[in-house]
């Protein structure tokens, strides 16, 4: 089996500012599995959470390091490359599963979501994401948006700004009078909040209609969880908390529901054992991504009918995404029905 590697620079069309800061490009890894004629396709993103930060050059180190003990194995042989993809960072063992996984699907001639057996029609709305901002400027975003997406139906608004809780109820306001009636709402704080101010958060945001709150306390406050949990008219969803299914088990009594990442989790092996994992443990899932192109999103997509919401829109906030795959119609994100992911590739005029 042989793995070839390249990285591909993106930029954002609009940069994000979420609680931890403010981004604007990234260096993602194009993975590809090569066997029998057939190619698999995987991507890396990095990726920071505080002391989890996975860099552009530590993913391409670990992924470069597994490339000569790939040659004597075979797409089929999981159990015994194991081993192996545990000892990749998590955004890199993603990538080569996410490959894997596409290279089965193209051997058995079926899109994923197929393989699974999952139906399509049961993807709900992907939100489209809103950074920090003054008021002004998140409207604007807003309306970017809704010129790009006519048939939006699902916003996730980033709070924890540093000036304060008034800046975030002040963006909240201004939104709320723009994104109108039917549209689901929800918010992600990034771990920017205190427990004092995420409980006067949570009430006034379940006032103005608000879905869930997702990570509303740092991770080093994780004790906290079941106490706002208990305290919240809003059901709260880690991310940063929750990397692989192993996390779950221990947060399952103090949140409602998990946010699943194909670069924290390591790829869609791990990310389908955490959907069974929390809903053995009663809780919700939903999707989220970091600087993903359409080939990682797509990935996710073909899980999609078994998350209870989605924020699959890295894709869309791209201005030179090289990757074609899962087609947004209705506000909901569609995987294709070619073979594996059905992604396919194509060349960017330079700049």
């Amino acid at each position: 089996m042989e793995l070839c590697l390249t990285p591909v620079a993106v930029h954002k069309r609009v940069p994000l500012t979420i609680s931890r800061g403010t981004s604007t490009a990234s260096t993602n890894w194009w993975v590809r599995i090569r066997q029998d004629d057939i190619e698999g396709w995987g991507e890396a993103t990095p990726f920071s959470i505080g002391d989890r930060t996975q860099t552009a050059a530590a993913i391409g180190a670990d992924l470069q390091a597994l490339q000569p003990l790939l040659i004597d194995h075979h797409p089929l042989d999981r159990q015994r490359l194991t081993p192996h993809l545990n000892r990749l960072c998590s955004a890199a063992r993603a990538a080569v599963d996410v490959a894997l996984h596409d290279w089965l699907g193209k051997r058995a001639g079926l899109p994923l979501w197929q393989l699974w057996g999952l139906d399509r029609k049961a993807i709900g709305p992907t939100a489209v994401t809103v950074g920090i901002n003054t008021p002004g400027g998140a409207c604007d975003r807003l309306q970017q948006w809704q010129q790009q997406v006519p048939e939006l139906r699902s916003v996730k608004i980033k709070l924890g700004n540093p000036a304060g809780i008034a800046a975030d109820q002040a963006m909240v306001t201004a939104l709320g009078d723009r994104i109108g009636t039917g549209v689901k709402i929800s918010v992600d704080a990034n771990g920017g909040w205190s427990l004092t101010d995420a409980l006067t958060m949570a009430d006034w945001l379940a006032a103005r209609g608000i879905t869930y709150l997702e990570q509303p306390l740092a991770v080093a406050d994780n004790t906290l969880l079941g106490e706002l949990s208990a305290r919240s008219p809003l059901p709260i969803f880690v991310d940063e908390s929750c990397f692989t299914s192993g996390d779950i088990p221990p947060l399952a009594h103090q949140v409602q529901g998990i946010n699943i990442k194909l670069m924290k989790s390591g790829g869609l092996s791990e990310a389908l054992r955490m959907i069974h994992t929390a809903r053995a443990c009663g809780l919700q899932v939903m999707f989220g991504c970091y600087s993903d192109t359409a080939l990682a999103n797509t990935a996710l997509a073909h899980l999609a009918p078994l998350a209870d919401h989605l924020d699959l829109d890295s894709h869309l906030n791209l201005r030179d995404d090289p990757f074609q795959g899962a087609t947004l119609q209705d506000g909901c994100l569609y995987p294709p029905d070619q073979p594996g992911l059905g992604i396919t590739h194509h060349e960017l005029p330079h700049p």
